[in-house]
């Protein structure tokens, strides 16, 4: 079964990616903070990051995804940028992170399930 981690501070958005994503036949794992986010990412090696950019706390968003593409244990793992940051700035800082794709929040569900189906063809 494939694993997908939701990494954000907002419980209502990783209910609604996780209902999103109940038509899959995924392993859901959450995490509500990038420090939280980061060590399970690196614990339970998931297929999929949906990763939130804004955070409370120590690390954000662009924090763990540098962290995470460094790592030779993780830099593979595929990393979409979940966020309300919508500036080309900012879109253009998660991609040079290593980021492999951004969706602006408000997200189209189902265009998340089509990238999501994508990559894991």
């Amino acid at each position: 079964m494939r694993k997908i981690l939701i990494v954000d501070d907002e419980e209502k958005v990783r209910k609604l990616v996780e209902v999103t994503l109940s038509i899959g036949n995924f392993e859901i794992l959450h995490a509500s903070s990038g420090d939280e986010g980061l060590k399970m990412a690196q614990e339970a090696k998931p297929d999929i990051i949906l990763l939130d950019v804004m955070m409370p706390g120590g690390l954000d968003g662009f924090d763990v995804c540098k962290i995470l593409k460094s790592d030779p244990d993780t830099q593979d793992t595929y990393i979409i940028m979940l966020t309300a940051k919508g500036q080309q700035a900012d879109k253009e800082k998660g991609l040079a992170l290593g980021a492999d794709d951004y969706f602006i929040k408000p997200f189209s569900p189902m265009e998340l399930m089509d990238k999501i189906d994508k990559v894991l063809a």
